[in-house]
């Protein structure tokens, strides 16, 4: 089973913007669902804020406190596909970061319910 690290966009969550929290990415990631190869444990769920500075860093301390290394980090859904737009950042450039800061392979996207 894979330990993994969701990373969920804190605006769509919060505001609603069609995310009523991570409770669909928690479930992919249980049933091994979307994104999600396999069953998979998650180990860290942290949530973007606006404007994304400290994520990496963020996702760094989860890791350290939780003392669990994920085998993967899952950018959620509301994240990689943001619509409206994440106006500070893009997907594709924060799973470059998160890859390039902590060594792990990151997946764009949990799940497809709607």
């Amino acid at each position: 089973m894979d330990r993994v690290a969701i990373i969920g966009c804190g605006a769509y969550m919060d505001s609603g913007y069609g995310c009523p929290g991570e409770w669909r990415c928690l479930k992919a990631a249980a049933l091994g669902e979307g994104s999600f190869e396999k069953p998979s444990q998650v180990v860290s769920f942290v949530k973007c804020q606006c404007p994304g500075r400290p994520l990496a860093a963020n996702v760094g301390m989860a890791m350290k406190l939780s003392e669990i290394k994920p085998d993967k980090i899952y950018l959620s859904t509301c994240l990689a596909n943001a619509k409206p737009d994440c106006p500070y950042s893009n997907a594709e450039e924060m799973a470059d970061i998160l890859a390039k800061k902590t060594g792990i392979e990151v997946v764009m996207g949990t799940h497809d319910y709607h």
